[in-house]
């Protein structure tokens, strides 16, 4: 591994942001798909209970995450190596299909840049080292996370709870907090959540949010302790608010319908991995003061 000694830390943030940005084209493909290979595994358990035979269009739907390989959604124009190098593609054929000229959407290049500026934030920050190669994996997962539910209101098991012990393991070499703090963070992180649901239930008789809300603030804490808590559930509850009320009042949004939770903690979690003792300080100065 390259250490500070062996590489400029302005070409580590060069080198680190590039990769960032690449990774970001893989995820929008994570984001796509997975919500529709959960739905896909979840028909497939039903058919089996239920005893009946698969519809002959379910084999011709099968998704992964590698096939079938990526293609225009107007044309179904298969798009090339060349057609997917991240937002230069995008740039060179101005937002459109190659093969129909069909509006290729906005979200695949603002997930690309948005991943290689939060990478590039996260090498700056943490410096040529451990911490932020492993800073970047949280940054990728709560990037993945915060656009599916944001999407769908799914928050896959499948990316929370290998993240989530992928936070344990890096904190056993204490890489951002004791393997104590982490473990109290990922017990804690989960049960915060979890009374406030059951209690939030017991009183209007109605789910106020989803489970995978719970292993969200689980995983956060599992990364960055149980000290690191309090913060992200406050900077969570204000975004949240912020947003919420501007999408009700400017119309963007029904106020009746539900709205995700895991794009605000997502994005409280990584602020507060980045600025989170400033933010502890102030919290806890502003409780003490007088």
């Amino acid at each position: 591994m390259l250490t500070c000694n062996q590489l400029d830390a302005g070409v580590f943030i060069v080198v680190l942001t590039v990769l960032a940005l690449f990774i970001g084209s893989f995820l929008n493909v994570v984001i796509h798909r997975l919500p529709k290979m959960m739905e896909q595994d979840w028909r497939a358990q039903c058919i089996d209970v239920l005893g009946v035979a698969a519809p002959a269009e379910a084999a011709k739907q099968r998704y992964s995450l590698s096939r079938p390989r990526s293609e225009c959604p107007h044309c179904a124009h298969v798009i090339s190596p060349i057609e997917n190098l991240p937002v230069l593609s995008f740039l060179w054929q101005r937002g459109r299909c190659r093969a129909c000229h069909g509006r290729i959407s906005w979200r695949y290049p603002v997930v690309e840049v948005s991943s290689a500026v939060l990478v590039a934030v996260v090498a700056w920050h943490f410096g040529c080292g451990v911490q932020a190669l492993w800073a970047a994996v949280l940054t990728f997962a709560l990037l993945c996370l915060a656009f599916i539910d944001f999407d769908t209101q799914y928050l896959p098991d499948s990316i929370t709870l290998p993240v989530l012990w992928l936070g344990i393991a890096c904190n056993l070499y204490g890489v951002f907090t004791s393997l104590e703090a982490s473990v109290i963070g990922a017990i804690a992180g989960y049960l915060c959540l979890w009374l406030v649901y059951h209690a939030f239930k017991l009183l209007t008789k109605k789910e106020g949010m989803g489970h995978g809300d719970f292993k969200l603030l689980s995983l956060l804490g599992a990364w960055m302790g149980w000290q690191a808590l309090p913060a992200i559930v406050i900077l969570s509850s204000v975004l949240g608010s912020i947003v919420g009320i501007g999408l009700i009042v400017s119309g963007a949004r029904d106020r009746n319908l539900p709205m995700p939770f895991g794009p605000y903690l997502a994005g409280a979690g990584w602020i507060t991995l980045i600025w989170g003792a400033k933010l502890t300080e102030g919290y806890l100065g502003f409780i003490g003061s007088p």
